[in-house]
């Protein structure tokens, strides 16, 4: 085995003689098994092993084993004491989550402290077989059979193509020992249960079930990645970023095949989920126009013949503007605020307005938009509902939320980001102007 690994980690770039690497050595088979690997192979490392106060005796003797490897193999050693239950109960997680979250965070402080180029852990051929199904059990989806990678960031896994049965073959005839953990044969965790029930049963149903699942799963692996390829370039080809707004047109996806699973790639770093993908295609199929999806921060509306996605609108509580102010800062931007005198070139930007400030009453008000609102848009001599205003404008629903107007007395002066009122214009008569420019 020693050949295989060194070719292995030499053919993959994964350990480097003239670096040194941090150990994470639980003191189980599988972690002396990589240690006396990294050892014979002459690759440089400190251990370090957490205490995470589970077993009582049983973890003290864990410890001082892997301090007596560490001494074995003339190498640093690095300990953590960890209150493991007190950590799972006050961050309401799991105790294996918890476990975790602790040991991978320390490990870190320690490459870090110590300026070692990776952190070595020994995770198997039957870890990834098991991680896979355990990802399907979760409806992962295709990249649940990606598994675990022989390096992610700083995290190496180089035993991820050898099986235990040859790593427990390596450690008889290298005379090996190591600690048994007594919790790992208990299956009221799904990996165990996976372990000593499930797999096995699949592994014997034939003399080459194990071999041909390993070579389906790494063709399913390379077909996912094809699809993320595929779904890049689909991307970059149908959706649509302006102003905030993603857009995504029905032709780009309605009759396409697979359309959930590219709306799910779309729309799940946005918190949206496989459920609500396919409830958004269908309604899409429906013509459901109108129709809202929320996540924890964004809004996806289905808006005649396209899907617009938006982030929420912060809530907005209105402020006023004195006769004084010279600025003032909503969620869409800051604002200066300038009094001019005499004629002045028109700032045609809908970001910015140009009023006649004779004509308006202080304090003056920005808001959300409400029901009922109403006002004389440039160049019209009637009012008119902003609700109307905006569907004319086929300004998006999720937009349409974080709308505000500019309130003088009790008439609207403004739709920001849209049309002045046609009563605070400038004209021929205008001696001082406020101008309200976004920086």
């Amino acid at each position: 085995m020693i050949e295989a690994f060194i070719q292995h980690i030499r053919n993959k770039s994964l350990l480097d003689p003239e670096k040194k690497y941090l150990l994470a050595c639980s003191g189980g088979l599988d972690s002396v098994c990589l240690g006396e690997l990294l050892f014979i192979s002459k690759i440089p490392f400190e251990v370090a092993h957490v205490n995470f106060g589970l077993r009582e005796k049983e973890s003290d003797g864990d410890e001082n084993f892997v301090k007596s490897l560490a001494k074995t193999w003339n190498t640093e050693f690095h300990l953590h004491h960890a209150d493991t239950l007190k950590i799972a109960e006050e961050n309401h997680i799991s105790t294996q989550m918890a476990a975790r979250d602790i040991r991978y965070e320390w490990f870190e402080e320690i490459r870090e402290s110590r300026k070692l180029d990776g952190i070595i852990l020994a995770h198997h051929e039957d870890d990834q077989l098991e991680t896979i199904f355990l990802n399907l059990t979760r409806g992962t989806g295709i990249e649940g059979l990606y598994g675990m990678a022989d390096r992610r960031g700083q995290l190496i896994r180089p035993l991820l193509p050898f099986s235990r049965k040859q790593i427990q073959e390596f450690a008889a005839e290298n005379k090996l020992v190591w600690r048994e953990d007594s919790s790992n044969k208990k299956t009221d965790y799904k990996r165990n249960k996976l372990r000593h029930d499930v797999l096995p049963v699949l592994y014997d149903s034939s003399e080459d079930a194990r071999a041909n699942l390993l070579t389906s799963l790494n063709r399913l692996k390379d077909t996912g990645k094809a699809f993320s390829g595929l779904f890049d370039l689909w991307k970059s080809q149908n959706i649509k970023d302006s102003e905030g707004l993603q857009t995504l047109n029905f032709k780009g996806f309605i009759h396409t095949e697979g359309a959930t699973s590219l709306l799910y790639f779309w729309l799940r770093s946005y918190g949206f989920n496989s459920i609500q993908a396919q409830e958004i295609y269908q309604s899409c199929l429906q013509g459901m126009a109108g129709k809202i999806f929320e996540s924890a921060g964004y809004l996806l509306n289905l808006d005649r013949n396209q899907l617009v996605l938006a982030p929420k609108t912060l809530s907005f509580e209105p402020i006023e503007i004195s006769e004084n102010d010279l600025g003032f800062k909503i969620p869409e931007g800051t604002y200066e605020i300038l009094k001019l005198s005499g004629q002045t070139e028109l700032d045609k930007n809908s970001q910015n307005a140009m009023l006649d400030l004779e004509q308006l009453t202080f304090p003056l008000k920005i808001r959300n938009w409400e029901e009922g609102d109403r006002i004389i848009p440039l160049g019209m001599k009637n009012s008119k509902k902003i609700s109307d205003f905006l569907i004319d404008l086929k300004v998006p629903l999720v937009k349409k939320l974080g709308v505000k107007v500019l309130e003088s007395g009790d008439k609207i002066a403004w739709i920001l980001g849209f049309r002045i009122a046609d009563w605070a214009k400038q004209t021929a008569a205008t001696r001082k102007t406020l101008y309200l420019k976004k920086r």
